[in-house]
């Protein structure tokens, strides 16, 4: 059985990085090329972001709380490019939304079948 952080590897990192990667283009101006060393990815992924070809996920795109995610990833890419905060904690914080609002929990039932783990919804486990 899958658990939650691999469905995330999958299906949530992606659409995270095409979303921050546009609005980092599209909002701030950045270049691909620019964008690509923020991330550690080639210039080439990040084409691939901006082109719709990596990073779709319509259970992220269609769910009722886009909104909120959308929100969220334009705050990222702000502090991202006035370097007020690093892109992997962006990243964390981006899916710590997508874990409270019940998307996560949401692909993992309709990826695995099964009811999903506390672990898919439960923004509040302690690290050790």
């Amino acid at each position: 059985m899958k658990i939650p952080c691999e469905l995330v590897v999958w299906y949530v990192l992606p659409t995270i990085r095409r979303e921050v990667a546009r609005e980092l283009v599209k909002a701030h101006g950045m270049t691909q090329a620019q964008v690509a060393r923020k991330f550690g990815v080639t210039d080439a992924a990040i084409s691939q972001y901006l082109r719709k070809k990596r990073g779709n996920n319509p259970l992220i795109e269609e769910s009722p709380s886009y909104p909120q995610f959308e929100n969220e990833i334009r705050a990222a890419a702000t502090r991202i490019c006035d370097e007020d905060s690093e892109f992997a904690t962006e990243i964390c914080r981006i899916c710590t939304v997508v874990k409270s609002t019940g998307m996560l929990a949401r692909i993992y039932e309709v990826q695995t079948g099964c009811k999903p783990p506390s672990c898919a919804c439960d923004v509040n486990i302690i690290a050790l």
